[in-house]
């Protein structure tokens, strides 16, 4: 059985390159919407393990203990909105900046370019 992501690609293929240009302008932007979701789980799947191991170890020299990328990440917020965190604290710029990136590179890479 081929990986998720290489069957993802070939349905994505099949929708963009052999059904859409047999399309009406109503199904053809269905099906586009369609392709577009699924290259986003394609790319959470590409990505998003290494990402998030990454956004983990930059939460935890943030913070300064361990936990839940979900939780940690929960903390940092409330601590920036309280103001228990400072905004130039050093890493964090870099680390929301980055947390930004890994984001819109799973949900629309073309603004990284921008």
């Amino acid at each position: 059985m081929p990986d998720s992501t290489i069957l993802l690609k070939a349905a994505i293929k099949y929708l963009e390159e052999e059904l859409m240009p047999t399309l009406g302008a109503y199904h053809r932007f269905k099906t586009r919407v369609t392709a577009n979701a699924l290259n986003i789980v394609r790319r959470e799947l590409e990505l998003r393990d290494t990402q998030a191991a990454a956004e983990h170890d930059r939460l935890v020299e943030l913070l300064g203990h361990d936990g839940e990328v979900e939780a940690l990440s929960a903390e940092l917020a409330e601590k920036i909105r309280t103001g228990a965190v400072p905004l130039d604290l050093p890493g964090l710029r870099d680390h929301l900046h980055q947390s930004l990136s890994d984001a819109l590179s799973i949900n629309n890479p073309k603004w990284l370019t921008r």
